[in-house]
């Protein structure tokens, strides 16, 4: 695999996914396939979803045709992500209970795992059902960071690059083709979604994102010495886990319920802080290829795997204890409305 076959794959996933957003959103719009303002959401008119699916046709088009589906793990992980990406459109239009979205993705990250995609995490059985239930929690932690203009395109672009890089030194060629293809889908979607957003990717585009996130991560780790895999599985998703890990402890602390929607993520947070949403979004991309440098130097052995591990931990420790306070209103204080599992903004 060669410079310019991924050069060619990361051009096209950027206009691919650049040139559809506009027209998917206006038939968003035609369709009433929306996101209706109210509650805690910040826009005061519908915004048309389908820019998911802008994203997965702006990933998965341009390695089918350009690099192909030879490689075993590539095809399992590709036909996976578009059946969960499928599931996010349905929620989109009609919501989905949640337990009817956990078994879906459950049964998607079976066929991956079962496939031969693994972590080796504890080198027996056990990391059959952990790595299952591991892509699942990552693929939902995504789901949740899609609450702000532009913050989940930018992460995805920015943690995606260097665990592109990564895979093609851990030997995983296929898969790094198509994280160049997400990355640059990414950016192609960000033209449409950055602030002020004309276009969300809604459940099918974050979803999808987190779960090709999650089986990257899983398939560089798989090839990982036995000191680096727990390394090589929480970089790559370090702004996800922290972000999932403030609201759910904060939402646990102040006896919320767990899956009510909110302004207490870490962009809600950095926003409290006075930070702009524009600027809020670029420190969480930069949070994202910080972690992401961290993984690809323990991968070539320019840090020690517990020290990598020690600085991811403190790191994350440190978030959450300093964002803990910052957090502007939130369901049950502002008489705000519960909503849905999803974090719309």
């Amino acid at each position: 695999m060669n410079a310019s076959t991924i050069l060619m794959t990361g051009l096209a996933g950027f206009l691919l996914t650049g040139l559809v957003t506009g027209p998917l959103g206006r038939l968003a719009i035609r369709w009433g396939i929306t996101d209706r303002p109210g509650g805690y959401k910040a826009h005061a008119r519908p915004i048309p979803y389908l820019g998911g699916v802008a994203i997965m046709l702006g990933t998965v088009a341009p390695v089918v045709v350009i690099a192909g589906l030879g490689d075993l793990t590539l095809a399992v992980v590709v036909c996976a992500a578009v059946a969960v990406a499928l599931l996010g459109l349905i929620d989109d239009i009609a919501p989905l209970s949640p337990f009817a979205r956990l078994g879906v993705e459950s049964v998607a990250a079976a066929g991956v795992v079962l496939s031969g995609l693994h972590a080796p995490v504890t080198g027996g059985w056990p990391d059959v059902p952990l790595t299952i239930l591991w892509i699942v929690l990552i693929t939902n932690s995504f789901n949740l960071l899609d609450n702000q203009d532009g913050s989940l395109g930018a992460i995805t672009a920015a943690g995606a690059a260097p665990l592109a890089v990564t895979a093609f030194v851990a030997g995983r060629p296929a898969i790094g083709m198509l994280l160049t293809a997400l990355c640059c889908a990414g950016v192609g979607f960000l033209l449409h979604n950055w602030t002020p957003a004309r276009v969300f990717m809604g459940d099918s585009g974050s979803l999808f994102i987190g779960f090709v996130v999650a089986c990257s991560a899983t398939a560089v780790a798989r090839d990982q010495s036995p000191d680096q895999v727990i390394g090589s599985l929480l970089l790559p998703t370090f702004v996800a886990t922290v972000d999932t890990g403030v609201v759910l402890l904060s939402r646990a602390r102040a006896g919320r319920p767990l899956l009510l929607g909110a302004t207490d993520h870490l962009s809600h947070r950095l926003n409290a802080l006075g930070l702009s949403v524009g600027v809020t979004t670029l420190v969480l991309a930069g949070a994202a290829v910080l972690s992401g440098a961290l993984n690809l130097a323990m991968t070539l052995n320019l840090t020690p795997p517990l020290i990598t591990a020690v600085t991811a931990v403190a790191a994350a420790i440190v978030l959450i204890g300093l964002l803990q306070k910052a957090h502007g209103p939130v369901p049950g204080t502002a008489g705000e409305p519960a909503v849905r599992i999803t974090e719309r903004r």
